[in-house]
């Protein structure tokens, strides 16, 4: 399988410089592996929309694939109770 290129969109990054350092290093890891595997067990596609959700802890990740181009969109990144705002 190609492997997939991973673009952040500005709102999600400053959502992760946010974050706090533990939590920072498990997210940052989890959004590097989605390149080798776009949906990995656990990814949710989420209703309504062509997003879709990894949870990582107590925080969630919002991102959406583009097939015919290989990349992914990381869209948000917040804790379980804002993330879907």
């Amino acid at each position: 399988m190609a492997k997939y290129s991973i673009e952040i969109k500005r709102s999600a990054a400053k959502e992760i410089a946010r974050l706090p350092r533990a939590e920072l290093l498990r997210i940052t890891e989890k959004i590097a592996t989605l390149a080798d595997d776009p949906r990995p067990v656990g990814c949710k596609k989420l209703s309504g929309e062509e997003k879709y959700r990894l949870r990582v802890g107590s925080y969630r990740i919002l991102y959406k694939i583009e097939d015919a181009q290989l990349i992914i969109y990381v869209v948000k990144v917040a804790h379980r109770r804002e993330v879907y705002r």
